[in-house]
């Protein structure tokens, strides 16, 4: 078994204002790009977790399809069953455990969705143990901003209301973004989905249900990503998603080793936010105006570091202050990418570069190990290796 680096937590903030979950307004260092070209070992339990087989000859059910339908968990809110997850999943979990790659830190608690996720009395958020993002702590690996002079563009909650509104504007821009995904969003709305990825849009992982990610267990975690992974997997040829962001930001060293250790995720945050998610509530909790406002300066200010902006396709309200304020990037000069090509170094999946390039079946990506990418022989296909040839029945 290859022994997978253990990540490294450094002390990358020291804030101690309780913040709001999604406000994470302060200024940070530039975050390096990460390379493109990292891969796991093909003996460690993860290599086989989304494969296609040996070649790319795999059929998948078609998407939207009740075939495709019924591979996947049931709709929310109920975050989906550890007992009913693939085996190679929970394997890779132990593995990384027995390792000590996944920190032994509490859980949180979250009275509701609006609540800041709390820790037992004692533990410190921003301690290097923990190092919460909802805290505004950084973990080093993380991404919270992008290069200087970039903008990378990302919308979350996807598929939604918003989604139609944004792929129109999308293709008349010939714009390509990068779309954090709720998996149960992506079952309910294969269409749009569809139309997002054939736009040749970036597609990466923003859980099942979103939910605070740090008051689930280990194995809660591993379900949460595991079956959106899964779901992108399946209906994008074979494409296993490099990029995730957590809901809400809310984040730990015990959840991003979880994300990296089991399924080589790379943790994605953001530097500012629109909170355009809160103008489709009732009463809403902000307005386009104050949305124009913040876009406007934080787009005429400083390009260092750059930009990655909080938005959501949840609505078309805030869908449309991001056309607002796209041709304000245009006129000040922001080199403006979809968020996982810019920090993927052109390459927005682990096993492949983008929506048409070729994919890779056998191969996905370690950010610590650096070992180039290799094909398994047949030999060395023993059954419980070679998992998700088609699909799995939930």
């Amino acid at each position: 078994m290859h022994i997978l680096a253990l990540l490294v937590f450094p002390f990358l903030s020291t804030a101690s204002v309780l913040q709001r979950p999604r406000d994470h307004e302060h200024p940070h260092n530039v975050e390096k790009r990460l390379p493109s070209t990292w891969y796991h070992h093909p003996d460690h339990p993860v290599h086989s977790l989304f494969r296609r087989g040996d070649t790319d000859g795999v059929t998948y059910a078609p998407v939207g399809s009740d075939e495709w339908a019924a591979g996947y968990p049931p709709d929310p809110p109920a975050s989906p069953d550890v007992k009913t997850m693939p085996a190679a999943w929970l394997a890779a979990l132990n593995d990384a455990i027995a390792r000590k790659a996944i920190p032994e830190i509490p859980l949180t608690t979250a009275p509701s969705e609006d609540d800041n996720p709390v820790y037992p009395k004692g533990v410190d958020p921003n301690s290097p143990e923990i190092c919460s993002s909802t805290y505004q702590c950084r973990i080093d690996g993380q991404v919270w901003d992008a290069p200087d002079s970039t903008l990378g563009l990302s919308f979350d909650d996807g598929p939604e209301a918003g989604s139609n509104k944004l792929i129109e504007f999308l293709k008349t821009n010939g714009q390509k973004v990068t779309h954090f995904m709720i998996g149960s969003n992506i079952r309910n709305n294969p269409d749009a989905f569809t139309q997002e990825f054939d736009l040749g849009n970036d597609i990466a992982v923003h859980t099942w249900t979103h939910p605070h990610m740090t008051t689930r267990s280990n194995e809660e975690v591993v379900a949460e990503l595991g079956w959106t992974m899964q779901i992108i997997h399946n209906s994008t040829g074979g494409r296993v998603p490099k990029f995730w962001r957590p809901p809400y930001g809310d984040s730990d060293t015990r959840v991003t080793a979880i994300a990296k250790e089991v399924f080589g995720l790379t943790t994605v945050i953001w530097n500012q936010d629109t909170s355009d998610w809160s103008l489709s509530d009732s009463p809403p909790g902000t307005t386009a105006a104050k949305i124009n406002s913040s876009m406007t300066q934080w787009l005429t200010g400083p390009k260092s570091p750059g930009l990655i902006i909080l938005e959501h396709e949840l609505s078309e309200q805030a869908v449309a202050t991001f056309m607002s304020a796209y041709p304000v990037m245009q006129k000040n000069n922001w080199n403006v990418m979809s968020l996982a090509q810019l920090i993927g170094h052109n390459a927005s999946y682990q096993n492949s570069d983008n929506n048409d390039s070729p994919v890779n079946a056998v191969d996905v990506i370690n950010a610590k190990s650096g070992s180039p990418p290799q094909r398994l022989t047949p030999e060395r296909l023993t059954p419980e290796r070679v998992l998700y040839s088609r699909r799995f029945s939930y």
